[in-house]
């Protein structure tokens, strides 16, 4: 069976792969699902140093100290920045790169680059009115266009602030995640 690393996307954490995580397990799978530093559980140690390479960090850390082989790396939205990062360090360790509704950035691009510049600029807003100019509150359930009451209700509820610098660090990578012989993309419509 495979080796799932989840990442998850911005604001979220762990719980992001609540239903995920279940089903994998059940048809016999490892699953690893880390939350970022500075967001859900480990949402005390938000602090103007996290960045983009704190969660590179961070994955890299469960790949190493949990001795991971041949791992299917998924990241979800801001988790394909980290996947990214992360692969591109450690191809070997990589057996499959899936990004699902997730940034594939090329070298020196940050989530900003790759967004609308008006939605860049309401984060940037949000950052300065709501956090103290370098963290951002969660966006409600509505701007991700959660449907489902009782989804809307789970995601408002354990949301956390993220940090800006993960929006407008660029990140620096080699090309060697293009290296992975399996990548697939999954658009969630």
């Amino acid at each position: 069976m495979a080796t799932f690393v989840l990442i998850h996307g911005a604001w979220e954490a762990s719980w992001a792969w609540k239903w995920v995580t279940p089903l994998l397990r059940e048809a016999g799978h490892e699953v690893y699902t880390p939350s970022l530093t500075g967001l859900g559980e480990r949402a005390h140690l938000l602090n103007r140093s996290v960045g983009l390479e704190t969660h590179i960090q961070d994955v890299l850390g469960v790949i190493k100290w949990s001795e991971l082989e041949n791992i299917t790396l998924v990241g979800h939205s801001y988790g394909g920045m980290v996947i990214t990062g992360a692969a591109d360090r450690a191809p070997e360790q990589i057996g499959s790169l899936i990004y699902v509704d997730a940034f594939m950035p090329e070298n020196g691009q940050a989530v900003f680059d790759l967004i609308a510049d008006e939605r860049a600029a309401g984060m940037r807003k949000g950052a300065e009115e709501n956090g103290e100019g370098w963290y951002m509150p969660p966006l409600p359930a509505g701007a991700w266009h959660v449907a489902d009451p009782d989804h809307a209700a789970f995601l408002d509820k354990l949301s956390t602030h993220q940090p800006l610098a993960c929006m407008t660090d660029p990140i620096s990578h080699s090309g060697k995640h293009l290296t992975v012989a399996k990548k697939a993309y999954i658009l969630a419509s």
